[in-house]
């Protein structure tokens, strides 16, 4: 059950991401070239977005397990550390140069874009770059 809600839900996330245009790099560059030929429709979807996850996480904080009956765990984290910012930063630069974050990149990578595989590559390699790096700290 947990894997059909799972898929579900993976399926309206994509849908969702291919009808506002996040799928898309040449929107999402256009929304970050803000001293270009800039294009706001992408500030209506974060926008949405950031009302949605407000009444969301609102109502999931007050709650223990989830509607599958797990256990809900909600971070606690207010603090803003060197990790935090310096991994905003390697994100944000990553996005604003391909074009992609995670969830569209494989969405890309599913409609058989050759650049979404590209990202999907380097966004592996990125993780496991980070697991060494990881690993070699401690």
């Amino acid at each position: 059950m947990k894997s059909l809600f799972a898929l579900i839900s993976g399926v309206i996330f994509g849908l969702g991401l291919i009808v506002s245009g996040m799928a898309n790099p040449q929107k999402v560059i256009g929304f970050l070239d803000v001293f270009g030929d800039w294009d706001p429709s992408l500030a209506l979807v974060m926008v949405g977005a950031i009302g949605v996850g407000i009444v969301v996480f609102t109502y999931a904080g007050k709650r223990a397990k989830t509607f599958l009956g797990d256990d809900l765990q909600i971070t606690k984290q207010t603090v803003i550390d060197k990790k935090l910012v310096f991994g905003s930063l390697i994100f944000g630069v990553g996005w604003g140069v391909a074009g992609f974050c995670p969830g569209p990149g494989l969405v890309s990578l599913g409609m058989g874009y050759f650049e979404g595989f590209i990202f999907v590559i380097a966004m592996i390699a990125g993780m496991l770059i980070f697991q060494l790096i990881q690993k070699e700290r401690r």
